[in-house]
């Protein structure tokens, strides 16, 4: 099978002239304001439920002929709020934290993984969706995960056996016939009080994930809490992991003090055949404030200083010709969860009624998961980014560099500004339908390569072919629905319009016609001093 690259041509990318639209470069790479407007009501909360993240192996081979190996997420529909583009009003849904208690034995916990697993999905705890039809499938937001290449598959099959079997391919602290340490898909399984490489002391399980687990644990030597990353023993994700200890080293190498903002690898090693990579203890992830806050939005100087450290982050990768590829705000994490509380206004409500709101103390943040990211001169897959935060270039098959990273980060900052996001949709042509009614018709030399890569998503004239014949009346219903940008954001007054103008440049369809991050961060709208609001 080829893989499905389709080159643009050169002049649609002036920002950065050193590279091809697929991602291979030819050149060597060098070194008075008003509140927010956009309220969030909630619904009746209903009970949680676990969901089931469906994902699939695909391969593609590269100009060098060689078979590269990826796993896949399936696409997602919407988390579990409504869309600022397509509704007036978005609802919240009750969040319920994933229970994080460790099992007390591993026994106890390999029976519950048994029961809970299966061999191509994975299931973590998430808050209700709302319902959009009764026949709507319900999913979870997820990333496109990249693979390096597969090794041969008998040599997979052998490091896959050695896993299950605790053999000489386990590297540290195991011997001949000890019972195993890992559930049936290779997972870790946390032991309070486990000792990780004679260093570690496990305290409790932080989060859980396609490629692994996070745990919090005690470094023995220095008496800190740390985060510990543990991959799952299988060869696939433990060849990835490799990656991205690569990108983390040369991030720390090119900025030991961190003045860039991305996570720091304070240690990395392999125990019991998992690939662990121990970092800073943070606080919760930005998405996990937003669900907690009831999906409030965020105050527009939490915002500017957010934006502003995002932008320098991801701006200190691009120098690096690095693309992270994953950005998104379950990828960014609060350095401290503090928060005041307040008692906001309840819109449309009479009488003065009100409800509490989280405020964060402190807007510090980490841009974390590199798993995913690419230098430029190194193979692109052909689908990157969380569906929600996808640039169009990359759903047009039209290939992918530094500018997809820009639209992500517009995406984030509607979603800081409303608390929900953008994007919410699952099928290919009804996004770029939605992308239209928010930013206007593309233009149309972007719509005729878009058209000649995939032929299926346009009609004569190189125009978006929506709706089609198939499409549900509930599809139709959400794309008529949707919002143009400067209804999201109001341009009511001059911190809005400059906001609403960068967000804009950001998510504009032409990659060339995208503004670069490293431009983004001399955007008039940094030099606003935006007093304190709720």
């Amino acid at each position: 099978m080829s893989a499905a690259v389709h080159p643009l041509t050169n002049h649609l990318m002036p920002h950065y002239p050193r590279q091809s639209l697929n991602g291979v470069t030819h050149n060597p790479p060098g070194p008075s304001v008003i509140a927010n407007s956009s309220p969030v009501t909630t619904r009746k909360r209903k009970r949680a439920h676990q969901y089931t993240i469906n994902y699939s192996e695909v391969q593609e081979v590269d100009s060098d002929g060689r078979l590269r190996e990826f796993i896949v997420i399936e696409d997602t529909p919407p988390p579990p709020t409504l869309s600022p583009a397509t509704t007036h009003h978005g609802y919240s849904a009750s969040y319920q934290p994933p229970n994080c208690g460790a099992p007390r034995t591993r026994q106890a916990a390999r029976l519950e993984a048994a029961g809970l697993s299966s061999t191509s999905s994975s299931l973590v705890p998430a808050p209700p969706a709302k319902r959009r039809k009764q026949n709507l499938q319900e999913e979870v937001r997820a990333p496109a995960k990249k693979l390096v290449p597969a090794s041969h598959h008998t040599q997979a099959v052998v490091a896959a056996n050695s896993w299950e079997s605790r053999s000489a391919a386990a590297t540290d602290d195991t011997t001949k016939g000890a019972p195993s340490c890992d559930d049936k898909e290779g997972h870790y399984i946390i032991v309070p009080d486990d000792m990780i490489y004679k260093r570690y002391r496990t305290v409790r399980l932080l989060g859980q994930g396609t490629f692994g687990k996070v745990v919090e644990a005690v470094d023995t030597q220095t008496n800190s809490r740390v985060a510990i990353k543990i991959i799952r023993a299988i060869p696939k994700y433990r060849d990835a992991s490799k990656i991205e200890v690569r990108v983390l080293q040369k991030l720390k190498e090119r900025d030991p003090l961190n003045r860039n903002k991305c996570i720091h690898l304070l240690h990395w090693f392999d125990h019991r055949n998992h690939i662990c990579l121990v970092s800073e203890l943070l606080g919760m992830c930005v998405y996990d404030f937003l669900k907690e806050n009831d999906f409030a939005p965020f105050p527009r100087h939490h915002i500017q200083d957010f934006a502003r450290q995002l932008f320098g982050s991801v701006a200190f990768l691009h120098d690096l010709r690095l693309i992270h590829t994953d950005l998104k705000p379950e990828n960014i994490l609060l350095v401290h969860n503090d928060y005041r509380v307040v008692n906001v206004p309840i819109p449309g409500k009479r009488n003065g009624a009100t409800k509490p709101k989280r405020i964060l103390q402190s807007t510090d943040i980490r841009l974390i998961d590199f798993g995913s990211a690419t230098f430029e001169s190194e193979y692109h897959s052909t689908v990157v980014c969380t569906r929600h935060y996808r640039a169009p270039e990359i759903i047009l098959g039209l290939g992918w560099s530094f500018p997809c990273d820009a639209y992500s980060l517009g995406c984030i900052l509607v979603e800081f500004y409303t608390g929900v996001a953008l994007y919410q949709t699952h099928d290919n042509l009804e996004h770029l339908a939605m992308m239209e009614m928010v930013m206007g018709k593309m233009p149309e030399r972007f719509a005729r390569a878009g058209a000649r890569s995939k032929p299926e998503f346009f009609k004569e004239g190189a125009k978006l072919d929506w709706p089609k014949a198939k499409a549900s009346r509930q599809s139709k219903k959400d794309v008529r629905a949707t919002r143009p940008l400067a209804d999201v954001i109001p341009p009511t007054d001059h911190a809005n319009k400059l906001f609403l103008n960068l967000v804009q440049k950001l998510l504009a369809f032409d990659p060339a016609q995208r503004i670069s991050v490293r431009e983004a961060l001399a955007h008039p709208y940094f030099s606003l001093t935006i007093p304190e609001e709720v």
